[in-house]
């Protein structure tokens, strides 16, 4: 706790705290034309979608789509910078300069794409019975159009404070909204799960306590799992042909290449869920009893097909994001630059086979870790029959875990930083 010490980091903190306040109290704020009451008493839930916008999306708040358009156009960013837009390549390999445009280019992206959701959605909910939730229920072109505006401004907004708690808290701020969004949603969570067991009309029962004990420890049991596994990593040592040998034996100094076991984080579930969901949500537009039924048994993961399609998206998705993030040619190419090999291997196309192998296993053991992960609020809602409003497990406890991971990491060095000045 000696970060408690430093003033710096109290300010970072005090900071964040902050910033994210504000973001929590612009997720209370209505979109206008909206009807409130019709709101609380429809329970509306849009899944996956609400793991990033904390409920502002079933709030139809101002900042209803929060910070998913900036996720999405990052993934797309990242995937257009493998040579399909040489001029992206470019900039990746500029440097600082180059980041700051990509950066300034992803934003623009997360705009449009906001305007689009925005506009998609709105246009989709006044279909149907779903257009009561709008006072007036006939909108015109313009209020649509007005709708799509101020929730693209609540994103642009979004993004700001993301900003300022990166340069002025304690950074990662767009980790941090997304956060701040998950643990809000948890005493909710666990207020339903009180209520179902003990306040659901019946007499209190034996049978309903154990299950309420055992679900609260199965939930920090997987916290426990999740934290652990989102830190297991193999190290592949290498060694550099000018360094002497006794410096390379010394364990303090030896050099490895670090693959994590999840190295494509939630990304893999992001786009399984995405790719999931949208023919149900545009069928919902047009909606058609026999085709909506279809679609729901092939791409409902809670339905046997569409679970099983689910699970192998994610591996799919798991094998292309590790194999993009890691790119066994180039980190060979990168080794023989720089006069380093992996003992035993020879360098160039026998380095990226050994390295191709390493990951492929270690991605199958991280695909079935976020398989499990994915399958969890399924498999548990079935064993002890919870209700749809509690999700125990998930990947919104990767996240949770690896920012707070990484924040921790961050304010440690923020720490010893001091210390080093203190001590020089």
């Amino acid at each position: 706790m000696s970060f408690l010490k430093n003033k710096k980091v109290l300010k970072m903190i005090g900071f964040t705290a902050l910033f994210l306040l504000v973001y929590r109290f612009g997720v209370l704020i209505h979109l206008p034309f909206i009807d409130r009451e019709f709101i609380k008493s429809q329970a509306l839930s849009f899944g996956f979608l609400e793991v990033f916008t904390g409920g502002a999306l079933s709030n139809f708040s101002i900042l209803s789509l929060g910070i998913s358009p900036y996720i999405t156009a990052s993934i797309l960013i990242q995937l257009l910078q493998m040579d399909i837009i040489p001029v992206l390549k470019e900039w990746a390999e500029e440097g600082e300069v180059g980041r700051q445009k990509i950066n300034q280019l992803t934003r623009y992206v997360a705009l449009g794409l906001a305007f689009v959701q925005s506009l998609t959605l709105t246009l989709g909910l006044s279909q149907g019975a779903n257009k009561a939730i709008f006072i007036p229920n006939d909108l015109g072109p313009f209020v649509y159009f007005y709708l799509a505006i101020v929730s693209t401004a609540g994103t642009a907004f979004t993004l700001w404070l993301a900003e300022q708690i990166t340069v002025k808290g304690i950074g990662n701020g767009t980790s941090m909204i997304i956060v701040a969004g998950i643990l809000a949603s948890f005493p909710q969570m666990f207020y339903n799960l009180y209520l179902q067991f003990f306040k659901s009309g019946g007499p209190v029962t034996v049978g309903g306590v154990f299950t309420f004990i055992a679900v609260i420890l199965v939930f920090i049991l997987i916290i426990v799992g999740v934290t652990f596994m989102e830190a297991a990593q193999r190290k592949i040592p290498i060694q550099y042909a000018n360094r002497p040998a006794a410096a390379a034996l010394r364990g303090k100094t030896e050099s490895n290449i670090p693959i994590k076991l999840n190295s494509a984080s939630v990304i893999p579930v992001i786009f399984a869920s995405t790719l999931m969901s949208l023919p149900i949500t545009i069928i919902n537009f047009f909606p058609n009893a026999s085709i909506s039924n279809t679609l729901n048994t092939i791409f409902n993961y809670t339905q046997p097909i569409g679970f099983v399609i689910y699970i192998l998206l994610i591996f799919v998705f798991s094998f292309f994001y590790s194999f993009l993030q890691m790119n066994p040619d180039k980190i060979s190419e990168n080794l023989q630059n720089q006069n380093a090999y992996i003992p035993g291997i020879r360098p160039g196309a026998d380095t990226a086979s050994y390295l191709s192998r390493v990951l492929f296993k270690i991605t199958m053991v991280g695909a079935t870790y976020l398989s499990v992960l994915a399958a969890l609020p399924i498999i548990l809602q079935r064993v002890f029959n919870l209700s749809s409003a509690v999700q125990i497990g998930g990947t919104s406890l990767i996240i949770v875990v690896g920012v707070a991971v990484e924040t921790a990491k961050q304010l440690k060095t923020e720490t010893q930083e001091k210390q080093y000045r203190g001590f020089i």
